[in-house]
């Protein structure tokens, strides 16, 4: 049962979790800001794809919502969490903390 808000989360403990797939990316950045760069297997989730989202992802697989700053992607996970997403994250420092401490891992 979900207690009915999202959890954070730091970029080092994703980058620990990506390896084993369990967690979903979501990127809600802007296109162009998606497309120069982001997380690998990243989704980018706007609001022309979140029906299909909603409707296709499973409710009860982690999923970690990252933006610029981790601002935006705290009202986002929220957002999921009233949609019946059992476990949501926002990425703390979101894209530009996951780019000063993991370059290596960005996806182009």
């Amino acid at each position: 049962m979900s207690d009915n808000t999202f959890k954070h989360m730091s970029v080092d403990t994703l980058h620990t979790l990506l390896a084993d797939k369990s967690h979903v990316v979501v990127d809600i950045r802007d296109a162009n800001s998606f497309a120069s760069g982001r997380i690998t297997d990243s989704l980018h989730l706007t609001n022309e794809s979140l029906a299909d989202f909603l409707r296709d992802a499973d409710p009860d697989a982690p999923v970690v919502v990252c933006c610029y700053h981790g601002i935006s992607s705290q009202q986002a996970a929220q957002f999921l969490v009233s949609q019946d997403f059992t476990e949501v994250y926002s990425l703390d420092g979101g894209f530009t903390q996951w780019q000063t401490q993991f370059p290596d891992t960005i996806e182009r």
